[in-house]
């Protein structure tokens, strides 16, 4: 075989493996996308429980009745912004503005006594930020390919 035909069989190779790759790593955004936006979309509903009002209130949030039911349009909004990749930037700065003072607030570990529930507010306060650094993420490198966002912009 020549080095000519070397070099296209080894191109060809590049491409079918680079476009195999690319499948593979499309599938896991998407499912990554789909299991950051779950928490959001599945607990949203709860804010506009009278009990989340409550909870809130009772930890100190000012204007309960109007911010907890506000904050779950929030998540909403920016969880389906994310799930389904449409204008997907935009909905992880909403998850920003939902996170930031919920897990400040709702999750102020350093403020409670009872070493138990110091632990588990801690916790919550450390998924929070990690689903805070999550949205900062997808706030600047957007969804990927398999998203509305990506098939908007072909």
């Amino acid at each position: 075989m020549s080095t000519a035909s070397n070099f296209s069989l080894t191109q060809t190779s590049s491409r079918v493996t680079s476009a195999q790759g690319s499948a593979v790593q499309s599938g896991i955004v998407l499912a990554g996308r789909l299991f950051f936006s779950a928490i959001f979309l599945m607990t949203a509903a709860s804010h506009f429980s009278s009990q989340a009002i409550g909870y809130a209130a009772a930890a100190g949030v000012p204007f309960a009745s109007v911010a907890v039911p506000a904050s779950g349009i929030v998540a909403i909004a920016g969880g389906l912004s994310i799930l389904l990749g449409y204008r997907a930037r935009i909905g992880a700065w909403l998850l920003v503005l939902f996170l930031v003072p919920v897990t400040l607030t709702m999750h102020n570990f350093w403020a409670v006594k009872d070493p138990m529930m110091a632990q588990m507010q801690m916790v919550m306060f450390m998924k929070n930020l990690s689903m805070l650094g999550g949205a900062l993420l997808i706030s600047q490198f957007g969804t990927g390919p398999l998203s509305l966002d990506a098939k908007r912009e072909r």
